[in-house]
């Protein structure tokens, strides 16, 4: 969200009428015509037209004056940096399109180029279009510069290119860059720049002597320069090496698919890869290779150089910070690398053991531990190197110990989701560390929802999805769980949280502390699964949380929660046998009841399960049979209706739709009683009318699926018919009384007395009624069922009027 003040001036840019916005252009174009030198009255109107062009998402048509003199701003090596951004800016934004004329004469002026270059990528809709920069740029790499004139925006630009057309460049074009990216990572200078004398009685030869570059510990540099030299200034060559370092993980993987890939190793023999890794040994041998081949060479012993120099002792705090980034780009080039020629795995897997080694007992480096960990995930089976301590500690400690860390959150799901077939073939333990996993998403949840969407059918295993769906039952309980966990530590009974308002934090970290409690907690906090589906005390844990329900963080989690129970079921069906099945309609049956009680979380969860209640009942139509007595016992409280109306008239629905013969030849007439008689009582004790009893506190859309479904089960065992006919017979007097009448609206009360007289009409017709209400399988189809409430099927009405006098279907 923006400031007011800035929303006021962005609402100004986007309403400002066509006529002052041409009068305005009018101006700046007199403005930047009439004087060479650009005062702060051009700047202003600049950053206005800034404004102006980027405040929508349309592009804005300039006229063809101003947009010359914007070109012109735009080339002019003399003219201040802060214009030459602006103008660049507003030519982005705007139309027409500055490509055409921008790209075709470059100046050879450095800063100049790097801005006329932003313009002419974000407006290139073609390869064409980027053809006279990319030759400019190559042109400017293959030719020899002085000292000082090296084009350090040559390597971004040409990055970025690659990025839209990685086409743009030849083969020929490829191996020039190739070699020249050598030249930088491998001989750039030792030495610092030598700074420009300013004189004086002292200054003399000596005082521009150059001072040799040192290591993060202070060392003088005893090896080639890499970025984690330090110095008090660089040569070009060395900022080309900074340059080089940073874009080669992208050359590499746009144009390293050829000449010695991993597709290609598999026509060399034996031999010829011994031959090739006893060719790159030596830095001389390694001159006879193609560019490509040498280029992966030097990258190669570059990485192994700066894991060697991360091993230092940083004097700063920043270089330490480098020397983690470091670090994790090294070990995924030299990941690419060994996935290309694996002749390199084994000469890296000792650097990379070591260094393993090295920094597992620091989580301080958690972040480089990924990196690594991708890179046993690679190759470990090609170097027979056992990686089971690597992910223990990847899927163990990681998510228990540092939850809290938003980036390694982040990073950490990305590499399951971009690992996730092979963790799920190769990694037992990814699937066994749901529990772990969860509290990522737990304490970070409004910005990883998308990526456990994704990474969430990964997850699911046929001998772990019931723990996993009272997981995701309980992630706000995970969330609070997390809070207390953080705050047992540190908190003071003067400290005062915003959501607390009345004091309830200092009661729940008491109860986090209290060994009779201690239990709770531990299981859901547990890091693997395992030790159970979910525990008999959660009620309990429900009150201890009841005040943590105002944190932030568990309102996000609860939101959450049914967007993830969408994707669990919609998945776990694909896989589920009846006995699987049988397990969830009772995780569903227990758990509608047994949430964590936030704000609008139960309501929503309910509806999840009354969505996929139905879905799972028509994938295994047993189910209303194997669990006849779980069933009955929910159907006949009427508690449930008014704790859960929406799931209960879900459950209701589809024991009328699917206890048929038609589904199970194990559907007997005296199950089919059993319902009908727990149903029968419960619609007795919902419509009877008392003056002392209160209005209803359901909808009518309760009693019109309960009255519908009797009607089914009467029509299924018609001796049940009389009984049927006499509940839907009480339901006029319900609707006429005075308690019904100040609860329903009078639409409501007149179609239940309809429907009530339709289904009377339709159980005179038994063979009629069978017919009608309970259609074969195969017939189960939209043209069928058209009133999806209750699933009965376009003919009841067309019956019903048939047994009317009045219906002009009978002849006069």
């Amino acid at each position: 969200m923006y400031a007011t003040g800035t929303e006021s001036l962005i609402k100004q840019a986007r309403d400002i009428q066509e006529e002052e916005l041409q009068k305005f252009y009018g101006r700046i174009s007199k403005l930047l015509r009439s004087t060479k030198e650009h005062g702060n009255e051009a700047v202003d109107s600049l950053q206005r037209l800034h404004l102006i062009v980027s405040a929508t998402k349309y592009a804005r048509t300039l006229p063809p004056d101003l947009l010359k003199s914007l070109q012109a701003l735009l080339r002019s090596p003399t003219c201040p940096e802060h214009l030459q951004v602006l103008s660049s800016s507003i030519l982005r934004e705007s139309l027409p399109l500055s490509v055409h004329s921008l790209s075709t004469d470059f100046t050879s002026d450095v800063r100049t180029i790097s801005y006329l270059a932003t313009v002419v990528l974000s407006q290139a809709a073609s390869k064409e279009e980027l053809t006279f920069l990319s030759q400019y740029l190559l042109k400017n790499l293959e030719s020899r510069q002085p000292e000082g004139q090296i084009p350090r925006h040559t390597l971004p630009i040409l990055s970025k290119m690659i990025s839209f057309t990685p086409e743009i460049l030849k083969e020929d074009q490829v191996n020039l860059v190739s070699r020249k990216l050598v030249d930088w990572l491998r001989y750039a200078s030792v030495q610092q720049s030598t700074s420009i004398s300013s004189g004086g009685f002292f200054a003399g030869p000596r005082a521009r002597q150059p001072v040799p570059m040192t290591e993060v510990d202070g060392a003088v540099v005893g090896d080639f320069f890499t970025v984690l030299c330090v110095g008090q200034s660089y040569t070009e060559d060395q900022w080309m090496n900074m340059y080089a370092f940073s874009m080669i993980r992208k050359w590499l993987l746009t144009y390293d698919t050829e000449g010695a890939s991993a597709g290609d190793s598999d026509d060399r023999s034996e031999v010829d890869s011994s031959v090739m890794s006893m060719v790159s040994a030596t830095s001389s041998a390694s001159r006879l290779l193609p560019p490509k081949e040498r280029l992966r060479e030097k990258a190669f012993e570059y990485c192994q150089r700066l894991i060697e120099q991360s091993d230092r002792k940083a004097l700063k705090r920043t270089d330490t910070e480098l020397q983690k980034a470091c670090l994790v780009e090294s070990v995924a080039i030299m990941d690419l690398i060994c996935c290309e020629d694996s002749s390199y795995v084994y000469r890296a897997f000792p650097c990379i053991k070591a260094l393993y080694g090295r920094l597992s007992g620091d989580l301080l480096f958690a972040r480089a531990l990924l990196p690594i960990a991708q890179f046993y995930l690679n190759h470990s089976e090609t170097a027979a190197v056992d990686s089971e301590a690597v992910f223990r500690q990847l899927f163990g400690a990681f998510p228990a110990e540092l939850f809290n860390e938003p980036m390694l959150a982040f990073e950490f799901v990305q590499f399951c989701r971009l690992n996730e077939a092979v963790l799920k073939d190769s990694v037992a333990l990814c699937r066994q560390s749901f529990p772990n996993l969860l509290k990522f998403l737990a304490w970070n949840s409004p910005a990883l929802i998308a990526e456990f969407v994704e990474l969430l059918p990964s997850l699911l295993a046929p001998e772990t999805a019931i723990e996993l769906l009272h997981t995701l039952l309980d992630l706000p309980c995970l969330a609070a769980s997390l809070e207390l966990q953080q705050r047992s530590a540190s908190y003071q009974p003067s400290e005062r949280v915003q959501w607390d308002q009345g004091g309830k934090l200092a009661a729940c970290l008491e109860a986090f502390r209290q060994p009779s409690y201690r239990g709770l907690f531990l299981y859901i906090l547990r890091p693997e699964a395992g030790t159970g589906d979910t525990i008999d005390r959660l009620s309990a844990l429900h009150e201890i949380l009841a005040p943590m329900g105002e944190s932030p963080r568990v309102l996000h989690c609860a939101q959450i929660v049914p967007v993830l129970l969408h994707v669990y079921f919609n998945n776990v069906t694909q896989f589920a046998d009846g006995k699987l099945l049988n397990q969830l309609l009772l995780v569903l049956l227990e758990r509608s009841g047994l949430l964590y009680n936030v704000k609008t979380f139960p309501t929503e969860v309910q509806r999840v399960f009354s969505t996929h209640l139905r879905a799972l009942c028509k994938l295994h139509p047993a189910l209303i049979i194997d669990q006849h007595r779980e069933l009955l016992d929910f159907t006949a409280s009427t508690a449930n209706i008014y704790s859960k109306e929406d799931f209960y008239t879900h459950m209701v629905w589809v024991i009328g739709e699917y206890l048929s013969v038609t589904y199970d030849s194990r559907c007997t007439v005296e199950l089919i009683t059993s319902y009908f008689e727990s149903l029968e009582a419960v619609l007795f004790e919902v419509t009877q009318v008392r003056r002392s009893a209160s209005p209803p506190s359901y909808s009518p859309r309760v009693i019109t699926v309960l009255m519908t479904t009797l009607a089914k089960l009467a029509s299924r065992s018609q001796d049940l018919i009389p009984r049927a006919s006499l509940s839907l017979s009480k339901l006029r007097s319900f609707s006429c009384s005075e308690v019904v009448a100040a609860s329903y609206s009078e639409d409501d009360r007149e179609e239940l007395v309809t429907r009530a007289h339709e289904l009377i009409n339709l159980l005179k017709l038994p063979n009629v009624a069978q017919f009608v209400l309970a259609p074969s399988a195969p017939g189960d189809s939209t043209r069928w069922h058209r009133d999806t409430n209750t699933s009965l099927p376009q003919g009841m009405k067309a019956i019903n009027d048939l047994l009317h006098k009045q219906s002009s279907f009978l002849p006069a």
